[in-house]
């Protein structure tokens, strides 16, 4: 025997389990979520004036990609 199959029963629960997992997208003006993350993390370096020191040819234009894991 098949047990009885309800599909507003299964629609309302998948809703409710999607609506556990997803993120709000922020709405104009407001600050989306930062979860803590390690490629969000940026080292203390010294503000260079000179040459970038990814790329030392180049003059630094304050980017930030060698204070952090340059995600």
């Amino acid at each position: 025997m098949t047990p009885a199959f309800d599909e507003e029963a299964l629609r309302a629960l998948v809703r409710d389990a999607i609506g556990r997992l997803e993120t709000p997208l922020p709405r104009d003006g407001e600050a989306g979520p930062l979860k803590a993350h390690a490629s969000h993390y940026r080292y203390a370096l010294q503000p260079s004036e000179g040459p970038c020191v990814i790329e030392p040819e180049v003059r630094c234009n304050h980017c930030g990609y060698c204070e952090s894991h340059g995600h």
